[in-house]
């Protein structure tokens, strides 16, 4: 079975000290995958009957080189962002830029597609490809309060105080009950 040190890696949990992968499992083929082992990884997401293995084929696909199938809007809702996240924390750069790659085509099927792409590298303070994130997901639809409350997140996280604040209010105009955002407003008019 592919192993890798368990001290270099980030497997969905901060603590894999008893991590256990039994073999064919979800996080075997993801174990191949941080290996650059696609073949593997491949093999084993074909032999899961389940929603997280099919997008698994898609993924190692488009790490490949092409895309086999086109994933369907759940399942660039449900796990485009883990796996965006996953490859990013364990510097896997090339088959970030490869994923990315693929944003073009997952828009056309989920609109989100941006908006998730952007909070994931601004959760990684990666502000320049957040920023061109939110844009893009901006030009798509504006009036998505999340989209907006990511925004002020962003400036609140640059210091740009006015930024932020603008567009805090803009979300509570969008979504007045949303009460993460009333508290993102509370803070930014404390300082």
């Amino acid at each position: 079975m592919t192993s890798i040190s368990q001290d270099n890696f980030f497997f969905f949990n901060s603590d894999c000290s008893d991590l256990q992968i039994v073999p064919n499992s979800i996080e075997h083929a993801y174990l191949a995958l941080l290996n650059e082992d696609l073949y593997t990884a491949k093999t084993v997401f074909a032999g899961i009957d389940s929603p997280r293995a099919k997008w698994g084929q898609i993924l190692v696909s488009i790490l490949e080189g092409f895309m086999i199938a086109y994933p369907t809007y759940f399942q660039i809702r449900n796990f485009l962002e883990i796996d965006l996240d996953f490859l990013l924390k364990n510097n896997k750069i090339q088959y970030v830029e490869q994923f990315l790659g693929a944003s073009d085509i997952f828009v056309k099927i989920n609109q989100e597609t941006y908006k998730f792409l952007a909070r994931v590298m601004l959760v990684n303070k990666l502000y320049t490809a957040a920023l061109k994130y939110m844009e893009k997901s901006k030009n798509i639809y504006y009036n998505d309060p999340e989209l907006h409350f990511m925004y002020s997140k962003y400036y609140m996280d640059i210091g740009s105080y006015s930024d932020s604040y603008y567009y805090i209010n803009e979300c509570l105009k969008l979504l007045p009950t949303y009460y993460p955002a009333k508290l993102l407003k509370q803070r930014i008019e404390e300082l």
